[in-house]
C-alpha cells in the first residue's frame, strides 16, 4: 500500500463510518491571527470546540496539510537531519462533535490498524491519561490487549489543551513496537526502550484526543455540554510503516521527489553523507513551498512571507550542497505538483505560479549565496583556536548584506561543528531598527498621531471637499523633525496640521495628496503626502522650500489638480470593478483592500482559485462598458443602517461613524466611501487589467489603470509588439508564430547540443583514462574537455572515477557559455585531497567562482585563456 493508496484508505474507511470528508484548509488562515500557519487537523474547527459555531456535519474525517515552522511548533532546522523531522505533514483525522464518543474512537481506531492495514496487534501499546479507567477498559475490552500494554501517563503525554484555557481533555495514543533494531539510543548508558521513552522503537501512531472539559481562568475544570473527539495520525509516518521502509523519506509519499533531486544533481540517496541531508531538505521544503504559494503566499521580508522566503533559501543553500549551480529547486516544486496535485487541486491549479516563483526567487538568491558563503567560510577560517562560536555581528551582517536567514547560519556552522551568537544577532538587529527609527524622524516621517492633541484643541481640520483644489486655513499645529514646534524654516522636514484643505488625506486604500502650501509672508512648503491619522485631522507632510511657517498665520493652499485627477479616476474604477467582479464571479466576493494611486489601482479581493485569463477578460468588458454607459456617480450622507440597508457595500478596513457618505455610480454600484470620484463613470475614459494574483489563502489582487495611465500602457504593449516584429522581420499579426517557431527550434538546438555533448563526453572517456598518472596510491587525471557542458562533464568526472577507482580528477573546458571546472576526489583520498579546496585555487585563473565539499567541487568562469594554466597548476597541486 503506498502513500497516496494509504490517504484514500483511511478517508474511505471513515466515510463507511457515516464521516462526511471535507478538504483540507488552506495552510494561512486568514480569519485566525493567533496562528502563523495552520500546524494541526483539528484548527479548521476551532470555533466548533469553542462554542462559536455550529458543526455543518456531527461526523468529518480529512487529510489536512499541516506546516510546523513557526512557534513552539518549529521544527526547521532539525529537517534533513534524520528521517522523520518535517516542515510539511499531511495528518489524518476524524471527528465528532457531539455525536460519538470514547468507545467508537478506539473500536474504530483498532479495526482501521489492525482489521484494515494488518498491523500486527501483538506490537501495538495504548497510553491514557493517569485517571482515564474508562478508556484504559475500552482498550483492553476492545483489542484484548493485557494491563502492560495499556500505559497510563501524566499531563505530559496524555492530556490535551487547547491553551491555557478553553476547551481540553485526556487523550489516548496509539503506539507500535519496531523491534530492538530499531531503538537510536543504544549506546546510551541507563537507556531502557519503552513507551514514551524518547528512542525510535517505540513510535506514537495516533492520538485520539477526548475533548470534554473547559478551563476556566482560574485553572478549574469544568464539564462541557457536549463532548468531542478529535483524532490525528501522521500519515508519511502510518505509510512508512506499511511500506515496510526505514524512514518516511524512503516511503513514496518523499521519495519520487527525492529522485527528483537525485536526478537533477548525479547524487545518490542513502549513501550515509551529506548529500542525503540536503536530498532530504529539497524533498521536504519542496512540498512546504510548494503549499504555501497555492495557498496565495508570496515570499517577502516580514511575517509568512519571510518565513516562505528563508525555505527558499534553505533549499537553495542545499541544493548547492549538492552541486546544482544553476536555479533547480523550483524543478523538484514541480515534482510535489505531479505527485501530490491528484489529492490537492490547488497544487495542479498553481503548478505555473509555484514553478515561476521558485525559480525567480532562486535567481535572484544565487549571486548572493555565492558571496556570502565565501564570507561565511572566511569567518570559520579566521576563528582561532577552539573557539567554536560565531560573532553575532558576522551573522548580522550576513542577514543584513547577504540576505542570510539566521537559522541558514546556523544550519552551515553545525556541519563545522559550531555555533552562533544568536543574543548578538538579535542586539545588532535592534541596533539595525534604532538607527531607522532615528533616520524616520530625521526626514520628517515620525508618527503624525504626534500632532493630534493640539489639532484637536483648535477643531481639528476641516476637508474642503473632493472637487475643491485650493482652499485657506489657519495653521494649527507644526512638527518640525518629529518635534512639536511654533515655527519651522527653510529645509526643515514638517508635518503640518491646517483648519481648512482641498487635502485629500491618505485613508480607505487612497493615497495622500501632494502639492503646496504658501503663506503672505513668503513661505512655501512642499507638500509631498497627506495622512489622516485621525478622522478630524489631516496632516501634510512636507519640507520647508523658502521662508519660515509658523503657527497661527493665514496659509493658501492647492493640490497637485493633475495628480488628484489621475487617483480620482483610479479610485472610481475600483468600485466599478468591484462591481464587476460581484457579477462576474458571485456576490460571496467581497474586498479585502486597495490601493488607489495616481498611475495605478490595486485591488484584492475574496476568492477561492485563480480568475481564468477569459473570465478576467470578460469582467475588463464589463466594466469598460459601464464606463461608456456614462452613468451619473452621486455622492450623499445618510445614517450607517440606512446605507445597508438599501445596499450600500462597505470598505475593507474602514471603520464607519453613525452617519456615512454614499458613493452611488447610477444603478450598479452602491459603496460606502470617504474617497474622491469622477462625476460621471465616462469621465474615467477606459480601465485596462494588467493581470491578477494570488496575495494570500482566498485572497486574489487585480491590478489594474484607467484613463491617461491605461492609455500609456496599452500604447507601450504596441510598442513593444512593433519592436518584436520589427527584430524578426515580421507584420506584427505574424510576431506569435514566428516567436513559436524560434522557441522550437532553440529547444531543438538545445536537445541537440546536450546530445553532441555528451557524444564527445563518451568519446573523451578512454582518452582521458589513459592519461592517468600514479599520486600514490591514487591516480590523477588532469584533462582538457573542450565542448562538455558543465551537466555532462559532471558525469564523465563520475565515469573516470569509476572506471579508475581511487582517484583525483580534474577537467576544464569551453563551451558557449564560458568555461567549465569540475574537481571530483573518491571518497578514499580526501583525507588527502580536498576537490573544493583544489577548484579554489584554479577557478580564478579562468576568471570565475564556484565551491563544493571534499568529494566534488563544480564552478565556472569566461576567461578560456586560462584553462592552460589552469591545467599545470593542477599538475603542480596535486602531488
Amino acid at each position: 500500500m503506498r502513500g497516496a493508496e494509504v490517504r484514500e484508505s483511511f478517508l474511505d474507511f471513515f466515510r463507511t463510518k457515516g464521516h462526511e470528508v471535507v478538504p483540507s484548509a488552506p495552510v494561512i488562515l486568514s480569519d485566525d491571527p493567533t496562528l502563523m500557519f495552520t500546524n494541526a487537523g483539528m484548527v479548521q474547527f476551532k470555533d466548533v470546540f469553542l462554542g462559536n459555531a455550529e458543526a455543518a456535519h456531527p461526523r468529518v474525517a480529512n487529510s489536512q496539510k499541516c506546516l510546523r515552522i513557526s512557534g513552539k511548533h518549529n521544527d526547521l532546522e532539525e529537517v534533513g537531519r534524520d528521517s522523520y523531522h518535517h516542515t510539511m505533514f499531511e495528518m489524518l483525522g476524524n471527528w465528532s462533535f457531539g455525536d460519538y464518543y470514547k468507545a467508537e474512537a478506539i473500536e474504530w481506531a483498532w479495526e482501521l490498524l489492525t482489521g484494515v492495514w494488518g498491523l500486527p496487534a501483538d506490537r501495538l501499546f495504548a497510553s491514557v491519561y493517569r485517571s482515564d479507567g474508562e478508556s484504559e477498559k475500552l482498550w483492553r475490552k476492545i483489542s484484548g490487549m493485557d494491563a502492560a500494554r495499556v500505559l497510563r501517563f501524566d499531563e505530559k503525554d496524555n492530556f490535551w489543551e487547547m491553551g491555557a484555557t478553553g476547551p481540553c481533555g485526556p487523550c489516548s495514543e496509539v503506539h507500535i513496537d519496531r523491534g530492538e533494531q530499531a531503538c537510536d539510543r543504544q549506546g546510551i548508558k541507563g537507556h531502557r526502550c519503552e513507551v514514551n521513552g524518547g528512542c525510535a522503537r517505540f513510535i506514537e501512531l495516533w492520538n485520539l484526543v477526548f475533548i470534554q472539559h473547559n478551563r476556566d481562568a482560574a485553572g478549574q475544570l469544568h464539564d462541557l455540554p457536549s463532548k468531542h473527539v478529535d483524532t490525528g495520525m501522521g500519515l508519511e509516518r502510518v505509510a512508512a510503516l506499511l511500506e515496510k521502509v526505514e524512514g518516511n523519506y524512503d516511503g513514496s509519499l518523499l521519495r519520487g521527489i527525492i529522485g527528483e533531486a537525485e536526478r537533477l544533481s548525479g547524487r545518490s540517496y542513502g549513501d550515509g553523507d551529506d548529500a542525503d541531508v540536503s536530498l532530504r531538505v529539497l524533498a521536504d521544503h519542496g512540498r512546504a513551498v510548494s503549499f504555501m504559494i497555492a495557498d496565495g503566499l508570496a515570499p517577502s521580508n516580514e511575517g509568512r512571507g519571510y518565513v516562505l522566503r528563508r525555505l527558499l533559501r534553505r533549499a537553495a543553500r542545499h541544493a548547492k550542497n549538492i552541486g546544482l549551480e544553476e536555479p533547480a529547486f523550483h524543478k523538484v516544486c514541480g515534482r510535489v505538483v505531479e505527485d501530490m496535485g491528484g489529492a490537492y487541486q490547488e497544487l495542479a491549479d498553481g503548478r505555473d505560479l509555484i514553478v515561476s516563483t521558485v525559480k525567480d526567487e532562486e535567481e535572484r538568491f544565487a549571486e548572493t549565496l555565492d558571496r556570502g558563503l565565501i564570507q561565511l567560510d572566511e569567518a570559520v577560517a579566521s576563528i582561532a583556536g577552539d573557539e567554536k562560536v560565531l560573532s553575532g555581528d558576522i551573522a548580522f551582517r550576513l542577514y543584513d548584506t547577504y540576505g542570510f536567514p539566521l537559522d541558514m547560519t546556523a544550519d552551515i556552522l553545525r556541519s563545522h561543528g559550531m555555533s552562533v551568537d544568536r543574543d548578538g544577532f538579535e542586539r545588532a538587529l535592534e541596533e539595525q531598527r534604532s538607527r531607522a527609527r532615528e533616520a524616520r524622524e530625521s526626514d520628517g516621517s515620525g508618527d503624525p498621531s504626534i500632532l493630534l492633541p493640539q489639532a484637536r484643541e483648535r477643531g481639528g481640520t476641516a476637508f474642503a471637499g473632493q472637487f475643491a483644489t485650493e482652499a485657506e486655513g489657519e495653521v494649527i499645529a507644526i512638527t518640525a523633525d518629529g518635534r512639536l514646534v511654533e515655527s519651522a524654516g527653510a529645509g526643515e522636514s514638517v508635518d503640518i496640521v491646517v483648519s481648512s484643505t482641498p487635502f485629500y488625506g491618505e485613508s480607505g486604500g487612497q493615497v495622500g495628496d501632494s502639492g503646496r502650501m504658501g503663506s503672505a509672508a513668503g513661505a512655501t512648503v512642499e507638500i509631498s503626502d497627506t495622512q489622516r491619522p485621525a478622522p478630524d485631522v489631516i496632516v501634510h507632510r512636507g519640507r520647508v522650500a523658502a521662508g519660515e511657517i509658523k503657527t497661527g498665520e493665514t496659509v493658501t493652499l492647492a493640490i497637485d489638480d493633475e495628480r488628484r485627477q489621475a487617483i480620482r479616476l483610479n479610485h472610481s474604477a475600483t468600485h466599478l470593478l468591484h462591481a464587476a467582479l460581484r457579477r462576474q464571479l458571485g456576490e460571496r466576493v467581497s474586498q479585502a483592500g486597495s490601493l488607489v494611486d495616481a498611475d495605478r489601482f490595486r485591488f484584492d479581493f475574496t476568492h477561492d482559485g485563480a480568475v481564468s485569463d477569459e473570465k478576467l477578460a470578460d469582467i475588463e468588458s464589463e466594466v469598460n462598458e459601464v464606463i461608456r454607459s456614462n452613468l451619473e456617480v452621486g455622492c450623499e450622507e445618510m445614517a450607517y443602517d440606512e446605507a445597508i440597508a438599501a445596499g450600500a457595500l462597505a470598505f475593507f478596513g474602514e471603520k464607519y461613524g453613525d452617519t456615512v457618505r454614499v458613493v452611488r455610480m447610477g444603478d450598479y454600484s452602491v459603496e460606502l466611501c470617504g474617497g474622491t470620484h469622477v462625476r460621471r463613470t465616462g469621465d474615467i475614459g477606459i480601465v485596462e487589467l494588467a493581470g491578477e494574483s494570488a496575495v494570500a489563502a482566498g485572497t486574489r489582487r487585480v491590478e489594474a489603470r484607467s484613463g491617461g495611465g491605461a492609455l500609456a500602457a496599452v500604447r507601450e504593449r504596441d510598442r513593444l509588439l512593433a519592436e518584436v516584429a520589427g527584430l524578426l522581420g515580421s507584420a506584427q499579426g505574424q510576431a506569435p508564430e514566428r516567436v513559436a517557431k524560434l522557441v522550437e527550434r532553440i529547444a531543438r538546438l538545445e536537445r541537440d547540443a546536450e546530445q553532441a555533448s555528451q557524444a564527445r563526453s563518451g568519446d573523451m572517456l578512454g582518452e582521458l583514462v589513459a592519461s592517468a598518472r600514479a599520486v600514490g596510491e591514487a591516480k590523477v587525471v588532469v584533462g582538457r574537455a573542450d565542448g562538455i557542458e558543465a551537466k555532462a562533464m559532471r558525469a564523465l568526472s563520475d565515469s573516470i572515477r569509476e572506471q579508475l577507482g581511487s582517484s583525483v580528477v580534474v577537467l576544464a573546458g569551453q563551451h558557449e557559455a564560458g568555461v567549465s571546472v569540475v574537481v571530483a576526489v573518491t571518497k578514499d583520498q580526501t583525507g588527502r585531497f580536498k576537490a573544493g579546496d583544489i577548484l579554489g585555487e584554479l577557478v580564478p585563473l579562468v576568471g570565475g567562482r564556484g565551491g563544493g565539499k571534499a568529494d566534488f567541487a563544480q564552478g565556472g568562469g569566461k576567461d578560456a585563456s586560462g584553462i592552460a594554466a589552469l591545467m599545470e597548476k593542477a599538475d603542480a597541486i596535486i602531488v
